[in-house]
């Protein structure tokens, strides 16, 4: 089995698109490296995540806005040859996206982006009182490195018999 680059930004966008929780990891001052699952919407080059302003996640970020999300999709388990343990691979495509994390403090981009994240789960539409708008922590993730792979695809023969 062997790993492939995904060089389509179609295939890319696709593959972000489809999955249902990305991984935010995050570093603080003292080089302590920490990762939270969160929900997401994707738009354009950009991430958007909402949580609430405080806590642990809240804190790195405003110490250190440098951030890389990983997005996963598929989990099949695959062979070349069953009895060969080296030979297994989960079938899959990752991408990971690399930026800085930027604080959205207007009302009316919070709730924009309010609908964009439910957007990316349900496309029923939903209003969204001034005291949720308000007190929640939006925050997103301008794309500065992007980088996706796929796993477990069939290797080709590199030889001729």
């Amino acid at each position: 089995m062997r790993t492939v680059f995904i060089e389509d930004q179609a295939e890319i966008e696709k593959v972000i698109k489809a999955c249902r929780t990305c991984f935010l990891g995050l570093s603080d001052l003292n080089m302590q490296p920490y990762v939270v699952p969160m929900n997401f919407a994707f738009e354009k080059g950009v991430i958007y995540l909402h949580s609430g302003p405080f806590g642990r996640k809240w804190e790195i970020m405003k110490e250190n806005t440098k951030a890389c999300i990983t997005f996963v999709l598929g989990d099949e388990l695959t062979y070349q040859d069953e009895h060969v343990g080296c030979s297994w691979r989960v079938k899959s495509k990752s991408v990971i996206a690399e930026g800085e994390i930027e604080f959205v403090e207007e009302f009316n981009e919070k709730e924009k982006i309010l609908h964009r994240l439910m957007g990316q789960y349900s496309d029923r539409e939903f209003k969204f009182n001034a005291p949720a708008v308000k007190n929640v922590g939006i925050y997103k993730m301008k794309i500065n490195k992007l980088q996706a792979k796929e796993f477990g695809t069939k290797a080709e023969t590199p030889w001729k018999s």
